[in-house]
């Protein structure tokens, strides 16, 4: 089954280590993967700062990019968020490509919602003896409802102590445009 991963701007342009990492945890869960060489962005920065032709333009391209794919997976919760929330209102004067984002919302995960509900080998080879908190993603949390499964993933680690921290819930500050104006 083909899953298609979409890294995202931040990913491909910052920390493009989250990106092949991503791609690891895919292949090691029995997808056969693959990334567009394309892509770019989903929009979001475009979106939330008034411009809805850059958004809609981008928007489109991502669509164009992962029409093959049975799932797409991202490693980000404003990402999957701007997709599975937005891209519906993107194009609700569009008909056809109204059909088509809805398509790609169906389909889109981020990237611990994929592997908590549709991996094909449930277990985690992995280990390490420590103690983790975790922090949730604003719009992961909010947009489309990612909050146990990043959880039950760091479960299934051998030795991994997770303790939650207070307001794991709080906005750290990085979303929407602030974290490009003043980061």
């Amino acid at each position: 089954m083909r899953v298609g991963l979409f890294v995202t701007c931040l990913v491909d342009l910052m920390r493009p280590s989250i990106g092949f990492a991503a791609l690891k945890l895919l292949e090691n869960a029995g997808y056969e993967v693959t990334v567009p060489a394309m892509q770019t962005c989903c929009g979001q920065p475009g979106w939330n700062s008034g411009d809805r032709e850059a958004a809609r333009s981008l928007a489109e391209r991502l669509i164009a990019q992962f029409e093959e794919c049975r799932y797409v997976v991202v490693p980000s919760g404003s990402c999957a968020g701007m997709i599975r929330a937005h891209f519906p209102e993107v194009f609700e004067d569009e008909p056809a490509m109204l059909a088509k984002a809805r398509g790609l919302v169906a389909r889109t995960y981020e990237l611990t919602e994929f592997l908590a509900k549709m991996a094909k080998r449930p277990s985690v080879s992995a280990s390490f003896d420590g103690t983790v908190t975790y922090h949730d993603s604003c719009s992961g949390l909010r947009e489309i409802g990612v909050k146990v499964q990043p959880r039950q993933l760091l479960a299934k680690v051998a030795g991994l102590k997770l303790v939650e921290m207070e307001e794991c819930e709080t906005c750290c500050g990085f979303g929407g445009t602030f974290s490009i104006k003043y980061g």
